[in-house]
């Protein structure tokens, strides 16, 4: 069995799922959004940190996959999302997690065979693939393909 935590990055809201295959199935331990609320940048960083630490430590992933910046946003939410990727990136090393970083498309791909999917295609096939009775909120079905993909690219390098 492989346990992996995908992580969806945000400025406000962070999705996180720890998906685990045994075999050729899939399944979701645990989910959810880390929702940074109000207060000053340094604050909501520092609770992301704690939360995303906590989950870490309470769930213990084997590895992590961690979705890439869409260089399409404005400089502004661009920083704040990057900042956000640190705090991510920082906890996940901290605790030791090999991390690998998927890009928007290749999540898709990997989740629905289609590197343009849309948002409602990825939603349905993460609960298809997963054997959810319903469809995730957005930034969670987003860090569950975000664990999917970095499951099925593990499936394809142990084939070549």
């Amino acid at each position: 069995m492989m346990r992996v935590l995908g992580v969806d990055p945000g400025s406000a809201a962070t999705g996180w799922a720890v998906v685990c295959k045994t075999g050729n199935t899939f399944a979701l331990e645990d989910g959810g959004v880390i929702r940074t609320g109000k207060g000053t940048r340094p604050t909501r960083l520092a609770r992301l940190d704690e939360s995303l630490a906590e989950i870490v430590e309470r769930l213990r992933p084997e590895a992590a996959a961690v979705e890439s910046s869409f260089s399409g946003v404005n400089p502004r939410s661009g920083l704040r999302l990057a900042e956000s990727r640190g705090v991510i990136l920082a906890v996940l090393g901290r605790f030791a997690i090999e991390v690998e970083e998927y890009s928007p498309s290749q999540v898709k791909q990997a989740v629905t065979g289609y590197g343009r999917a849309e948002k409602a295609q990825v939603k349905f096939m993460v609960a298809r693939l997963l054997h959810l009775e319903k469809t995730p909120p957005a930034d969670a079905a987003d860090a569950m393909a975000v664990a999917l993909a970095h499951l099925q690219a593990a499936r394809w390098k142990s084939v070549t």
